[in-house]
């Protein structure tokens, strides 16, 4: 048995990319060219997709696209069943409070689960630090709860989905190089002995 056997694989950078961004530009594109149901038809095999790619390349699906996916199909599913678009409209509701509920609630009993998800990619970082990033990304994900609930339940279709290209992913973008600032502040100089 060899070190690599034992190491958890990851995903290539760009299959990483084409599984998290993919089922989500696929939406895009299917809904301006289809419309949405045959959008969220779309969405659907795109994330089922994208969870057995991973599946097959790493052996395992993250906690976090298994929870995505199952609620992409749900809330999809939904919308067909009942023809009623709001059921996809609220997906991204449902998929924001699950993670706010998360970060918030593990930062309660001061398990940081934001350390789980991104230890490996980010600079080691002291545990005072996750928890304070978990809390910050738990309101975040409660903003943006709220945020779409506001645009989708006041604007029409069209608006919704152009807000949540043009709108949701630069607010998460740029919230995540302002949490740069407060992850430098609790850096650790060296890597904490495992």
């Amino acid at each position: 048995m060899t070190a690599e056997d034992g190491a958890e694989k990851e995903l290539a950078p760009g299959i990483k990319f084409a599984v998290e961004m993919g089922p989500i530009m696929v939406f895009f594109g299917s809904y301006f060219s289809l419309g949405i149901y045959w959008a969220t038809g779309v969405f659907m095999v795109a994330a089922v997709i994208a969870a057995a790619v991973c599946l097959i390349q790493v052996r395992r699906i993250p906690a976090n696209l298994l929870l995505t996916t199952a609620i992409i199909v749900i809330f999809g599913g939904l919308t067909f069943y009942f023809q009623d678009d709001r059921f996809i409209k609220m997906k991204p509701t449902m998929i924001y409070c699950l993670f706010a509920v998360a970060l918030l609630g593990g930062a309660m009993i001061k398990r940081p689960l934001l350390k789980l998800i991104l230890a490996s990619a980010l600079p080691p970082m002291r545990e005072e630090g996750w928890l304070v990033m978990s809390v910050r990304w738990g309101l975040f994900f409660l903003a943006m709860a709220a945020l779409n609930e506001v645009i989708w339940r006041n604007f029409s279709t069209d608006f919704w989905v152009s807000f949540k290209l043009i709108g949701f992913m630069p607010i998460t973008m740029a919230f995540a190089i302002l949490q740069i600032r407060g992850m430098k502040r609790f850096h650790l100089k060296e890597a904490p002995a495992e």
